[in-house]
């Protein structure tokens, strides 16, 4: 995929960044997958890559991305391995929605931009919870933050927490006495955090290590804590285009593969390619423009969103559609390419079955398709 952007030395430096970051992703994703383990091959190319700054502004040394291009080069990521492309998304779309939102006090947002600068520091939110599940519908967390001489104590339990063994900082959510939600931002080696292996033999994303983390009695100092803020557009927005972009990057991985296959499988009865055959040109064909349509939906609005800052809360129902087709043709899209690969698509030869069982994973993050498909009808049914 080429990057579309004005900036042709800029748009070349990002498309080299995250092909280069995609194949050394590509290149562990089928053993890390199998021992269903957070390849730590993959965790420190994307350290030392400099992608952990993609989103950071500039006037901290960050790339300053916008969010096309962090559309953009997430698809690229996602074709590499969903796994790996995952925790970068969650480390861009957290720094990227807070350079427009501006929730975080000023010096913390500057120390946790630094050190993904200067070391590649990762950096995820942790809100999901056994009773609580997804933090999108509501709910109070049951994890407790109680202040303490100059700070908090924090304790509660963690679910989903995608590539914690990588991160270097843990944006956790909990509720204090006063029954608001606070969030904590934690050193990953901080005292009282440990992880529990909850996350293998998973259905998809097996090497994204989103284990369970406990937290006990875990100290943060005020300086790391966030009070309560109003809700922002850019967060929703830059968690669900990182989403959907890693998603039709897995299923354009699944159109790569089947691909390469085609033009290799050769059976003796047909003496040829089965990349010759119409109904294989077909099926290739109906693949290429679900991918294409949902891609040209999510570039098309997050354009609109560089371009028109004073009116982007309107375009949430336009991202949170733009989730939903994206998520859904790389389902549709790695089914299809299973169909016409055949029999061979079930084993380790090809990847196909592996981006079959990621690519069903997008369909969890939020928004839901009902959801998104709500948000959209409701602006359309709207009495002018």
């Amino acid at each position: 995929m080429t990057l579309l952007v004005h900036d042709a030395e800029r748009a070349a430096h990002l498309q080299h960044l995250s092909s280069e970051l995609a194949a050394r992703f590509r290149a562990d994703a089928a053993r890390a997958d199998a021992a269903g383990e957070l390849s730590e091959a993959s965790m420190a190319a994307l350290k030392a890559s400099g992608y952990p700054a993609l989103t950071v502004p500039t006037r901290l040394g960050g790339l300053g991305a916008t969010l096309l291009e962090v559309a953009q080069t997430q698809e690229t990521l996602g074709s590499g391995d969903a796994s790996a492309a995952l925790i970068a998304a969650m480390n861009a779309h957290l720094l990227g929605s807070l350079a427009e939102s501006g929730g975080w006090p000023q010096a913390l947002y500057a120390e946790v931009c630094r050190a993904s600068v200067e070391r590649g520091a990762l950096a995820n939110s942790l809100a999901s919870e056994p009773e609580l599940g997804s933090p999108s519908r509501g709910g109070l967390p049951a994890t407790r933050a109680e202040p303490v001489a100059g700070g908090w104590r924090v304790s509660g339990r963690k679910t989903w927490s995608t590539g914690v063994r990588a991160l270097d900082f843990l944006v956790v959510s909990a509720a204090t006495p006063q029954e608001q939600v606070w969030r904590f931002v934690i050193p990953a080696g901080a005292p009282g955090i440990s992880i529990q292996p909850t996350w293998r033999g998973s259905l998809s994303l097996r090497a994204s290590g989103s284990d369970d983390v406990l937290l006990e009695e875990v100290f943060v100092p005020d300086s790391h804590a966030i009070p309560p803020t109003s809700p922002h557009p850019a967060g929703s927005a830059w968690f669900w285009t990182t989403v959907a972009a890693t998603y039709l990057g897995v299923g354009q991985a699944a159109l790569d593969a089947l691909k390469a296959y085609a033009w290799e499988r050769v059976p003796t009865a047909l003496g040829q390619p089965i990349a010759t055959l119409p109904k294989v040109q077909e099926a290739a064909g109906r693949m290429e423009l679900e991918l294409l349509a949902a891609r040209s939906v999510l570039h098309a609005v997050c354009r609109e969103w560089n371009d028109f800052s004073e009116n982007r809360a309107a375009l949430l129902p336009r991202l949170a559609a733009a989730k939903s087709l994206c998520t859904n043709a790389a389902v549709s899209v790695t089914d299809q390419a299973l169909r016409v690969a055949g029999g061979a698509a079930l084993t380790a030869s090809l990847p196909l079955e592996r981006l079959l069982r990621d690519a069903r994973a997008g369909l969890t993050h939020p928004p839901s398709d009902e959801q998104a498909l709500a948000m959209l009808g409701r602006g359309v049914l709207e009495r002018e």
